[in-house]
């Protein structure tokens, strides 16, 4: 299997595992189970949090979804200021997630908040954007803002919720 189908994959068992919580949760009412929502920056960490640009679809609008179950598979929940952004040209910023080893990547996830640990997803699938780039990208720690052909999925075999085609790195 590939990286990238496995990190997939990863997101998907924590998608549906935390729905089966949600449903059943020992936390209590309101609780978030780990391996779902969206990331949360933490204040220990080594890496700056993502500053706001007028130019770039903020992560706000991408964590608004919600979710239900149907037939043991999450489904996402779209609000229509999700939906409007399908097919169009968007530009995200985030933290890079390699699906694949080297210095400059073609495919990987963006995500809300940095990766702080090489096994662990930092949110559900609504804090991630799979990206696939016309020109490899060098790989940072950075935040990287990126812009391409947006994709807002809705039966997304691996659980992601959002997909970048056609992208390339912006400044």
């Amino acid at each position: 299997m590939k990286l990238g189908q496995a990190i997939c994959s990863l997101l998907l068992f924590a998608a549906v595992g935390s729905s089966h919580a949600q449903l059943s949760s020992p936390l209590g009412d309101g609780a978030v189970p780990m391996g779902s929502g969206a990331g949360h920056f933490s204040a220990n960490s080594p890496f700056a949090p993502i500053e706001e640009r007028a130019d770039v679809l903020p992560w706000s609008v991408l964590t608004n979804v919600k979710t239900k179950v149907e037939k043991n598979s999450v489904v996402p929940i779209y609000p229509s200021t999700i939906t409007a952004l399908d097919k169009k040209s968007q530009r995200i910023q985030g933290y890079m997630m390699p699906l694949e080893p080297g210095e400059k990547q073609r495919h990987f996830l963006l995500s809300s908040v940095p990766l702080t640990c090489s096994f662990c997803v930092p949110g559900g699938p609504e804090s991630m954007v799979e990206v696939k780039t016309k020109t490899p990208v060098k790989y940072s720690m950075e935040v990287v803002v990126v812009e391409g052909q947006f994709a807002v999925l809705k039966n997304d075999p691996y659980g992601l919720y959002y997909r970048m085609s056609d992208a390339v790195a912006v400044k």
